[in-house]
């Protein structure tokens, strides 16, 4: 059951970003060269963080929001910024796409982008306080997906 909903959540998340990439066009707003440097600076930083994120985690690196066993927690580097950098570079080249594709459905699809995302890493989270007792620690001092934003309560 477990394995399934992660499955289900990876895959979920994969076919808003397709969706993301392949909905036609809009109209909403002018894609002028103002939008479209917006988006290429957004895309280049969501692909860095992105990047940054999956070479930081090394051998812990898994697509599934189950952690691997055994695997340490990477709390430095990008992951001392944010604990979930490559949800945040996905979300932030979401925007990217968003700006380009202007329409409605681009922006309905990223918000279940950053939900589905929200929820897949709540779920992931409370996985890594059972498996590391540090974690919720470290989440009190790191944001979410932002520096200093999202961060965890700290409980005994």
């Amino acid at each position: 059951m477990k394995r399934a909903l992660a499955l289900s959540l990876v895959a979920g998340q994969f076919l808003l970003l397709g969706a993301l990439v392949f909905l036609p066009h809009g109209s909403l707003w002018s894609t002028g060269i103002g939008v479209i440097v917006a988006a290429i600076a957004l895309g280049l930083v969501g692909a860095a963080l992105a990047v940054l994120g999956v070479v930081g985690l090394g051998p812990a690196l898994t697509a599934s929001p189950i952690p691997r066993e055994r695997a340490p927690l990477i709390t430095s580097g990008v992951y001392g910024l944010m604990r979930s950098p490559i949800y945040a570079g996905l979300m932030t080249g979401g925007v990217a796409l968003v700006l380009v594709g202007a329409s409605a459905w681009h922006v309905v699809v990223w918000i279940a982008l950053v939900a589905l995302l929200s929820v897949k890493t709540r779920w992931e989270e409370r996985m890594l306080v059972a498996e590391h007792p540090e974690y919720r620690s470290y989440g009190a001092r790191v944001g979410r997906f932002l520096p200093g934003v999202g961060r965890l309560a700290e409980r005994g």
